[in-house]
């Protein structure tokens, strides 16, 4: 009961003394803002930039097995991989005949074009030919319209399924559904708009940014069976591991390639686990500095409150020796300096959370990422601020506590 009542009390005192010296409160507190605030904005973006990825990775899908010419994410030698021969549609047909029953096989090709509606143009959009089977891969349905089907693949239509950025950028609040478009040379009728699928986590693909045409179409009109390298994404519901569906397929394309026993694959296996820990990689060597530099911003923070401190112990030196000449022990003066370290970091920490508050709603507002304050980072905000406000008041609260109380009254 008496710790409960020398807490209050300590607290009492550490309120007025900050109270008595607003001026200097507020300039002690600016390093431990602007500390707090780069460790929540460092901890925010780092969620924000992870439900983005997470957002993004469902167009590619957790259960699907990509084949392509080259890896996602090269290590080793680059021209090893470059010197490879491009996949091609009749590969894709074996591979397809291969797994016929047991799982979905579906190609796709991509180019870059320039959009144009009326006098409204789009450059450099990613054009994607695929099949009917694209929203089974990927679990992207269409927002409104209707997404290809296999009469659009079969008789060479001329029909295009949009993101959501290119409704908005070429139509704006009006319907783009049976609108026409120019791809490139090629007008296309638009048949479907995708849902918003956000995209874009450090230099990715804009999912929204990308249009989807018949696999069939895109070889007719731009010129697919020499210039486009083919992906081939396998999805099995039948093969309820993964790693064992990786295994066939790699048994299967070196089957369709001829490919001897003892030659390495020409060819690569993409999942998005290769992505998984990419982004782990990059997302832990930025989050790794952006903590190293929040703690020097911590550090000289909390060595201005110690100096500030140090200041408020010398300036009460003659109260301290008047509390302990009436029987305030050690431990009285110890909290009561610790009390006010802590209170002024608290306060700061506080700030800090607001700002970055402030910054995370201008984030999500803009659409640069989702960045939002969980309760986890606002509790490990206001941790640290009182950590760091014990640690700095500790030596001149230890200063103070251990002063003689007759050398302190007669101290002017």
């Amino acid at each position: 009961m008496k710790f409960v009542l020398d807490m209050i009390e300590s607290l009492k005192i550490a309120w007025n003394a900050i109270v008595a010296n607003k001026g200097r409160g507020a300039l002690t507190t600016l390093g431990i803002i602007i500390g707090i605030v780069a460790v929540t904005t460092t901890m925010t973006a780092f969620n924000g930039m992870q439900s983005s990825f997470r957002q993004a990775a469902g167009a590619i899908g957790a259960d699907v097995v990509y084949v392509s010419r080259m890896p996602w994410i090269i290590m080793g030698d680059f021209f090893e991989f470059r010197n490879r021969p491009n996949l091609n549609l009749a590969e894709a047909q074996a591979l397809e005949e291969a797994f016929k029953g047991r799982a979905i096989v579906n190609p796709t090709m991509d180019s870059r074009r320039d959009l144009r509606y009326r006098s409204t143009t789009m450059e450099a959009v990613t054009i994607i030919g695929t099949t009917e089977k694209m929203p089974i891969i990927t679990n992207r349905m269409p927002e409104y319209g209707r997404f290809l089907m296999e009469f659009d693949v079969r008789y060479k239509k001329y029909a295009a399924v949009i993101g959501y950025e290119v409704a908005e950028d070429l139509f704006g609040t009006v319907s783009p559904i049976n609108k026409k478009i120019n791809i490139g040379r090629y007008t296309f009728r638009v048949a479907g708009v995708l849902e918003k699928q956000g995209g874009n986590t450090l230099g990715g693909p804009n999912f929204d940014r990308q249009v989807f045409v018949p696999i069939s179409t895109f070889v007719k009109s731009f010129g697919g069976r020499r210039f486009t390298d083919v992906d081939i994404a396998v999805k099995s519901p039948k093969i309820s591991n993964l790693l064992d569906l990786e295994y066939e397929v790699i048994g299967e394309m070196r089957k369709i390639r001829k490919l001897r026993p003892t030659e390495s694959d020409n060819f690569s296996i993409n999942k998005l686990d290769s992505l998984l820990g990419a982004f782990n990689s990059i997302v832990g060597v930025v989050v790794g500095v952006g903590l190293v530099i929040t703690s020097i911003a911590l550090f000289v923070g909390g060595i201005g409150v110690m100096n500030i401190m140090f200041v408020s112990v010398t300036e009460r030196t003659r109260e301290i020796g008047i509390r302990k000449a009436i029987g305030a022990k050690r431990r009285s003066i110890l909290m009561q300096f610790l009390f006010e370290s802590a209170a002024i970091c608290l306060l700061g920490g506080l700030i800090g959370v607001a700002i970055s508050a402030g910054i995370a709603s201008v984030l999500t507002a803009t659409d640069i990422m989702d960045a939002k304050i969980s309760s986890g980072i606002l509790v490990t905000a206001i941790v640290i601020s009182i950590i760091v406000g014990v640690v700095a008041g500790l030596v001149p609260a230890f200063k103070g506590s251990r002063l003689d109380p007759i050398d302190a009254l007669r101290y002017e």
